[in-house]
């Protein structure tokens, strides 16, 4: 497990059980979602879209220990304050990720936006040091964290929906997130996906539903089809979405209070 200030790993069960295959490790930020933090919002489309109620950030460990929730706060408030400092905090959290990756014979993925939703190929660029001999330390400025480690495999979900039409860095990965509690919301993303080809993840009420269409795709040969035309993959078997097939629907089951959602963010 890497401990940073900003980025983990091995505290997420499905990118765990995606890093046994001993090929990658996975490290995720978690910051405060929405508007939590009272700086900013750090997820824009989260009302939308009606996913702010059902969020994640309170699944899981999060939602028994409030010491958590008060850390994540406290990151997301350093990134609204100073974002330069919390670049470099960052790029210093990612380095000594690449290096423990490196002892451990694995590749490093990241995953910016483990509960939030913020543009990271826009307007964050970053300076990273590179020892150049003879010249010694040389820092070097970038214009997104992606460029600045291109030997890391970087992924997010996102509800920000204009960020498939951009031609994102080789190594970004962006699955767009589904929802229906806004009529508009899911027209706007079901048209992006016919025209961009991303991937769409859907979180379905139950697994025993998920897993229904998702058998019903494997009995059929590959021809389970959605409203999308598309075949729907288990999205829970591992997070490492960056190795999906192009032009599925990657299918997920509600847990924490997504379980009693109605808002449309659930779907089923």
């Amino acid at each position: 497990m890497y401990r940073g200030t900003l980025i983990r790993s091995g505290g997420n069960a499905k990118t765990v059980k995606g890093d046994k295959g001993g090929v990658y490790e996975t490290a995720i930020m978690y910051l405060a979602p929405a508007s939590q933090a009272l700086m900013g919002n750090v997820c824009p489309m989260a009302k939308m879209a009606g996913c702010e109620a059902a969020c994640l950030s309170k699944a899981g460990r999060a939602a028994i220990f409030t010491s958590i929730e008060k850390a994540r706060i406290a990151k997301t408030q350093r990134y609204f304050r100073d974002r330069a400092a919390f670049m470099a905090e960052l790029v210093k959290d990612i380095e000594a990720f690449v290096k423990y990756c490196d002892r451990r014979g694995v590749k490093p993925a990241v995953r910016l936006n483990g509960t939030s939703d913020i543009q990271w190929e826009v307007a964050h660029p970053c300076y990273r040091t590179h020892k150049l001999v003879p010249y010694g330390n040389t820092s070097w400025r970038y214009a997104s964290i992606f460029e600045a480690f291109p030997e890391v495999q970087f992924y997010d979900y996102t509800k920000v929906y204009k960020r498939a039409y951009r031609p994102l860095p080789a190594n970004y990965a962006l699955t767009l997130s589904y929802s229906e509690a806004n009529p508009a919301y899911a027209a706007a993303v079901c048209q992006t996906a016919v025209d961009t080809g991303v991937n769409v993840a859907v979180v379905y009420r139950s697994k025993a539903h998920r897993d229904e269409i998702v058998d019903c795709a494997e009995m059929l040969d590959g021809d389970g089809r959605t409203t999308l035309g598309r075949c729907v993959i288990d999205g829970d078997e591992t997070d490492m979405r960056f190795t999906d097939p192009r032009g599925v629907i990657v299918g997920l089951y509600a847990k924490g209070p997504a379980k009693h959602d109605t808002t449309g963010f659930v779907v089923g």
